[in-house]
């Protein structure tokens, strides 16, 4: 490997002598180093005080190069195309532009290339010598390594590289400084190292004269705080010195270290509030002129700090987000969504691009980003087919790829949104030969959910209820609380409620009446919704009207089957109107279900799968079940134009498809004074109901 020269530092040791306008090391390779380096070489750039190296130099001539002695270059040695436009006697790196020189260090692969292109160059400046540097720490940092490789260690070239960095920093400029310094932190370092007591020592002494730049002293912070963690003082003393400088002279980047550097201290947030608000107003002017990757950052530092006051800048980075999902990593895609899900974004326009783009790469989505995505619809709600499909292919085809966890965020959303995929007996084989293989290593509240969900499409999990319901199960799903939440006992109850009503061929152990709720509305409204309160009052005051009086039907019934009614009639054997209080002769009851936004999917009239479950629970129960659904608030609107209440409600119960099956209304004049409703009603046999609801069972069921 051919080995560097780099003025100021190499030239000082007495057994190198330079030979013409153009020197180098001779070329050899790296375990052909002298022994004296070796010998003086410790952990992480050990002391970087080298012994002199007695070698030869060697002349970079046209495209080949030639020892002293006149040897060709060695024919086994790797020569890289990227070198050899730089390989010119009266080439010098002073005269060469700095993009050019950075672009042709980002363009090599590895180390040994970096390398091997700065050894043959005549001087290099300091700032592209610590930039050179960072390019060789980074390279090795995705290679998952902690520390750089003793091949690179022992190379002479990098040893003169960092021994020209750390004879004198005060000749650094501020750039070339904190790039050697921000290289240092992107590996493991030895904090007594010389380099890097030298570079911390002159960053103190130039951050104390107030003689760094903006951009030097947001990469010092940083690197500061990867060092020596979020407690440093000298941070609050850079953060004292940027709140003095005008934010119209920060570059998006140093925005974004900026907020970085906020988010490993989220202690010192509140201290700081008032200069990261001016940080968030500002930051909408750069939007529009981020890359995918610092849209991401953004957006995950908003997240970390908490910054729920900031919306306009969520949205104007949901604008932006837009036309750039093809372009994220998977990590960064995954970064957007999480961050949309905790502030409550969505957008349709995100959404379209989301399902083109899950669409089209639905086989080599990473599994994180797949149960991501999941999730974005299951907490927004959002129904998209073209999503839930792709998802559903994937899951048939790469199963193995999921972890358990994975798994059950890819599935509850299908229940949730109350939605069978066109491979549906396909997607619940899989899952069931998945549970049977790997039942125990899903854990005990992920795999209740699960199995939950899948019942709410009728996927009814039939294989496993016996160990859902046993004592073992339940035990391992209390763990170590002293009780199971309300969440777990009202899943588990419907669950129960399911296998009676839905699949009465399961003769397994029954749930104990100890783990039964008696409601299944609980505070995160997970199996029941509340009903729309604007929506009622709209129907209250029409059936008053159709009615008679207020006594002719009850509102929010709690039934003895845990579910609560929104309005119930009752009707007797001749189908007359009973007052609610009245608890005999009652043939029929009638459930009005008064379905506002928040009982479907987002803007769509698509039913949620609990509230699905619930109508075809209380069909199968022998209730008359009515839907009056929020597309119906356009009668609220006819009534304040002056129509009476009585023909509004009329009209809002014959846009209900059901209405016609059991009930015959009379115009409002035939109503009797007495409030009383004659009614033509159909018995429901359950019994044939429940044949058919088995007829139609999926494989989870048979």
């Amino acid at each position: 490997m051919a080995l560097i020269t780099l003025r100021r530092n190499l030239c000082h040791l007495s057994d190198f002598r330079i030979h013409g306008a153009l020197s180098g090391l001779k070329t050899q390779r790296v375990n052909c180093v002298h022994k004296t380096v070796k010998e003086h070489l410790c952990p992480w750039f050990w002391s970087l005080q080298l012994e002199p190296v007695r070698v030869k130099f060697h002349h970079a001539h046209s495209k080949k190069f030639h020892s002293e002695n006149g040897n060709d270059h060695p024919v086994g040695e790797t020569v890289f195309s990227q070198v050899h436009a730089w390989d010119s006697s009266e080439h010098s790196v002073k005269n060469v532009d700095d993009q050019i020189f950075y672009r042709t260090l980002n363009s090599f692969t590895s180390s040994e290339e970096v390398l091997h292109f700065i050894s043959t160059l005549q001087t290099l400046p300091d700032t592209m010598a610590a930039g050179a540097l960072h390019r060789i720490c980074a390279m090795e940092k995705k290679n998952d390594d902690q520390r750089l490789p003793n091949e690179i260690l022992e190379n002479s070239a990098f040893q003169a590289l960092c021994n020209q960095l750390a004879q004198d920093p005060s000749n650094l400029s501020n750039t070339g400084l904190v790039t050697a310094l921000q290289a240092l932190t992107l590996l493991y370092v030895d904090l007594q190292s010389r380099l890097l007591l030298n570079l911390l020592a002159e960053c103190q002494h130039r951050l104390e004269r107030g003689s760094l730049d903006i951009h030097s002293l947001c990469i010092l912070g940083e690197c500061l705080i990867k060092l020596q963690g979020p407690g440093c003082s000298t941070v609050d003393l850079i953060m004292y010195q940027l709140q003095g400088e005008n934010l119209e002279e920060f570059t998006p980047e140093d925005i974004l270290t900026l907020y970085r550097i906020l988010q490993a201290c989220p202690e010192k947030v509140d201290q700081h509030q008032t200069f990261l608000n001016k940080i968030n107003n500002f930051s909408l002017s750069l939007v529009s002129n981020l890359s995918p990757k610092l849209l991401s950052q953004m957006l995950t530092a908003l997240v970390v700090l908490d910054q729920t006051q900031a919306l306009p800048l969520v949205i104007k980075l949901g604008k932006y987000v837009v036309r750039h999902v093809p372009h994220f990593t998977n990590e960064e895609l995954k970064e957007v969504l999480e961050a949309f899900i905790y502030f409550g974004h969505n957008d349709r326009f995100f959404t379209k691009a989301l399902e083109q783009h899950v669409a089209s790469l639905c086989l080599t989505l990473d599994p994180e980003v797949t149960s991501k995505v999941m999730e974005y619809c299951s907490r927004k709600l959002i129904f998209s087919k073209p999503i839930l499909n792709a998802v559903a292919e994937t899951f048939v085809c790469q199963s193995e790829k999921f972890s358990p966890n994975q798994t059950a965020e890819l599935i509850e959303p299908f229940g949730k949104l109350n939605y069978l995929p066109p491979n549906a007996s396909a997607l619940f084989r899989k899952l069931e030969n998945i549970l049977l293989t790997r039942f125990n290593y899903f854990p005990p509240k992920t795999l209740l959910k699960l199995l939950h969900s899948c019942s709410l499409i009728e996927c009814h999990p039939v294989n496993f209820m016996a160990k859902i319901f046993s004592p073992y199960f339940l035990q391992q799903l209390q763990g170590e609380e002293s009780y199971l939440d309300r969440l777990s006992l009202a899943q588990l109850t419907q669950l129960f409620l399911t296998a009676i009503l839905e699949c009465p061929f399961y003769k397994g152990p029954k749930l104990l009446p100890k783990y039964q709720v008696k409601s299944f509305l609980t505070p995160c409204s997970s199996l029941e919704t509340p009903m729309d309160f604007q929506l009622y009052k709209s129907v209250m005051i029409g059936l008053i009207d159709l009615l008679g009086a207020r006594l002719y039907f009850a509102s929010k019934v709690l039934t003895p089957y845990c579910y609560t009614i929104d309005v119930e009639i009752k009707l007797d054997e001749d189908g007359f109107v009973l007052p609610f209080t009245v608890d005999e002769d009652i043939h029929k009851r009638v459930a009005l279900c008064i379905d506002g936004p928040k009982r479907f999917c987002l803007d769509s009239k698509h039913l949620l799968g609990k509230e699905a479950t619930k109508q075809r629970h209380l069909y199968l129960l022998g209730y008359q079940v009515v839907q009056v659904s929020p597309c119906l608030h356009s009668a609220q609107m006819s009534r304040e134009m002056g129509q009476v209440p009585a023909a509004v409600w009329t009209r809002c119960l014959q846009c209900s498809h059901e209405l016609p099956e059991f009930l015959q209304w009379r115009p409002p004049s035939s109503v009797s004074a007495s409030g009383e409703l004659q009614a033509a009603e159909a018995p429901v046999d359950l019994q044939s109901r429940l044949h058919e609801q088995q007829a139609v069972s999926t494989p989870m069921s048979s």
